[in-house]
């Protein structure tokens, strides 16, 4: 077993922890304040070819493995989540499930420009009434010729407002998953509105949208994949994106561990570092082997990805004890930095509000406990 990453992997790693801490953490807070990220950050990402990482080059992406899109999700989670989610929505959900399932002009038409920066995409399955019970959605998709109507509402949507290309998943047919079909519908369509959700616990940065579809019109050509397919492409792209998730969580614990070693280095209480208590050591060393831990998960999981092996329950292993580990890594570096962790000048009380809800999104903790056990057991506990 070969734990090490070749010569590339390091250099695309390197390259990321570079940028983020040059273009991305001296602005968090500030980001986090104003509720809006810089969006020419999407530019920047583009430029290194962030935003096509794993795409065709005749594509216009910069082609690479599945581990090294998880690198660099590692490194965008340590900067800042909410960076993170752009890409990870934008490129891992969408741009990807296009270069799986689509046609070659529907490649042609939208992975290039998405590559590049000039188009953002966003994952429309969540509803109001259907978060984790994705195959009960109500969104409906009606035949009208050679087009499709689409009415229905979508929420917590990331990217939403943003995005230029919104993938839909909406009913074509018959009750459960069977009857749902995808479609790419471009965000400026008649029928379309979109508003964003302010007041978030976290992911403040980041655009989080309700959509609303009102009879919006598009052609057949627009339908992603076979009709009745839509649920298929939706889990696929969720199995990939929960270790997405689960790098990016993995970042933000890193971030976490950094911050407290380095304050518990240079905070003296009772005339010495606060690092030279146990107790304070024992939190730090806890964050640590977690933090690694979960590394580990991730990165079997990608590698199984690269050689083309079942790798759902992995995905959803390192789904759950990535994202619970975050939540506690940010949980600790908060006492580590004691009163001071409870104000935004310092980056721990961000990152645990951010880290809460990475438990939440593409599969609760619950959900992942649940597929890990029917994997067991062959039972389906629902």
């Amino acid at each position: 077993m070969d734990l090490g990453l070749s010569q590339e992997q390091e250099q695309l790693r390197d390259l990321a922890r570079d940028w983020v801490e040059r273009e991305v953490v001296p602005h968090v807070t500030e980001w986090d304040r104003a509720e809006q990220v810089d969006l020419k950050i999407v530019g920047k990402l583009a430029e290194l070819g962030f935003l096509g990482l794993g795409i065709a080059e005749e594509f216009g992406g910069s082609g690479g493995d599945f581990l090294s899109y998880i690198l660099m999700m590692e490194e965008l989670g340590r900067g800042d989540t909410s960076v993170r989610g752009i890409v990870s929505v934008s490129l891992g959900l969408v741009a990807k499930s296009i270069q799986a399932y689509g046609t070659d002009a529907q490649k042609r038409q939208w992975l290039p420009g998405m590559c590049a920066g000039e188009t953002l995409g966003c994952f429309g399955l969540t509803e109001p009434g259907t978060g984790s019970d994705a195959g009960s959605l109500t969104t409906r998709a009606v035949r009208d010729g050679d087009d499709w109507l689409i009415t229905g509402e979508k929420i917590f949507i990331t990217n939403g407002t943003w995005a230029g290309v919104v993938l839909v998943f909406a009913r074509t047919g018959g009750p459960g998953p069977k009857g749902i079909t995808a479609f790419l519908v471009p965000a400026d369509a008649p029928g379309l509105t979109r508003r964003e959700i302010k007041g978030k616990l976290g992911l403040r940065g980041q655009a989080t949208a309700e959509m609303t579809f009102e009879g919006v019109r598009v052609s057949d050509a627009n339908r992603l994949g076979r009709e009745g397919g839509g649920f298929k492409i939706a889990m696929s792209a969720l199995d990939k994106g929960r270790i997405a998730v689960a790098s990016g969580s993995v970042g933000l614990a890193r971030g976490c561990l950094e911050a407290a070693v380095a304050y518990a280095q240079e905070r003296t209480q009772f005339g010495k570092p606060i690092a030279s208590y146990q107790l304070v050591q024992e939190m730090l060393a806890d964050m640590a082997v977690e933090t690694d831990a979960a590394r580990l998960l991730v990165w079997r999981a990608a590698d199984l990805v690269d050689r083309g092996r079942p790798f759902g329950t992995e995905a959803s292993m390192a789904k759950l004890f990535a994202t619970e580990s975050a939540v506690k890594a940010s949980n600790q570096a908060i006492q580590v930095f004691g009163g001071y962790g409870y104000v935004d000048e310092f980056p721990v009380g961000k990152a645990m509000r951010d880290a809460r809800v990475t438990t939440l999104y593409e599969g609760t903790s619950q959900i992942q406990k649940l597929l890990i056990g029917r994997a067991l057991t062959g039972i389906n506990a629902f």
